[in-house]
């Protein structure tokens, strides 16, 4: 069926002004200055101007070098902009960093040391490509070696204080070996015999001067920003109320487990809670699990009655 004439002219008519529009917009856009045609982003963006003086565990970092100023700058600039990232690593640390704190200050660690966790592991029982595992990101042999317990149905590099210790025993023998805590951080990150390799052939002693793989190049230059941030969140436009943050997990009971428990689900409702609270308190538990062997106790922490008040009482 044949549309009458006047609709055929009308649709011409209104193509031939749509088309000229079109042409119309496009050539008055371009004759416009770029901020003019585009809604500037809702934030403003800027750089850092780094302070004069910068230490890592008491250690002075060379801050007046150029190369040593832009590889913190760098470090600074992507934590300061990863906002999210940033903002969980400040959430977690009210959980973590106390326990990290009261550890480190009874065995001698420099406090500054406690960053580490946050460049491992993110403050996470995090598991790397390389099968590193835990906050502090040991592998199995190394973990062992530091007396950290591994089998079937127990990982302690997953236990925030026996791993911490291990922490501790492992960077002071570092330290041992290589003269500053700067040195050891860098063998915490690399290996020691990696790192003794690369002082020999480089005839260096100290890290700033050393040129390592992309990951050790960064690392100390990442704990360092992670402190200057950490410490100063506001400074960079962090801002979180302390019951914003998580709190610690210290509203627990211990007890003693002395027999294997064949179903833990069943041992976690027995004991009025549930087994993913079971495995949140504990989370060295590996399996579903656990084989306790002849004359051995095993303290396992279980939330008590205060644990829904952990955030109330933050305020």
């Amino acid at each position: 069926m044949q549309k009458p004439v006047w609709i055929k002219i009308s649709l011409v008519a209104g193509g031939m002004l749509l088309g000229a529009l079109a042409v119309f917009m496009l050539h008055s856009s371009e004759d416009l200055p770029f901020n003019n045609r585009y809604d500037p982003l809702p934030q403003t963006i800027h750089s850092i101007k780094l302070a004069d003086k910068y230490d890592f565990a008491g250690e002075n970092m060379p801050i007046d070098y150029f190369d040593v100023s832009e590889r913190l700058e760098r470090e600074l600039l992507l934590n300061s902009y990863m906002h999210s990232h940033t903002l969980l690593h400040l959430k977690l640390a009210q959980r973590y960093f106390p326990l990290f704190e009261r550890i480190f200050a009874e065995q001698g660690i420099p406090d500054d040391m406690k960053y580490l966790a946050v460049a491992e592991s993110s403050l996470r029982n995090a598991v790397s490509y390389a099968g590193a595992k835990g906050i502090w990101q040991f592998k199995e042999e190394a973990a062992k070696e530091l007396d950290l317990e591994i089998n079937a149905y127990v990982d302690e590099r997953n236990h925030p204080e026996k791993a911490s210790l291990a922490a501790c025993k492992y960077l002071r023998k570092m330290k041992e070996r290589f003269g500053t805590w700067t040195l050891a951080a860098a063998a915490y990150n690399m290996g020691p015999t990696a790192l003794q390799k690369a002082l020999a052939e480089q005839k260096e002693n100290n890290y700033y001067d050393l040129n390592l793989s992309e990951e050790t190049n960064r690392y100390v230059f990442r704990i360092v920003a992670m402190k200057e941030i950490m410490a100063n969140p506001e400074k960079f436009g962090f801002y979180s109320r302390k019951n914003e943050c998580y709190p610690e997990l210290t509203k627990y009971d211990l007890v003693e487990v002395s027999s294997s428990i064949p179903d833990l689900a069943d041992f976690a409702h027995e004991h009025n809670i549930t087994y993913r609270q079971l495995k949140l308190y504990n989370p060295w538990l590996i399996k579903s699990d656990l084989q306790v062997a002849n004359g051995k106790n095993i303290p396992l922490k279980f939330r008590n009655k205060h644990f829904r008040n952990l955030y109330k009482q933050q305020e």
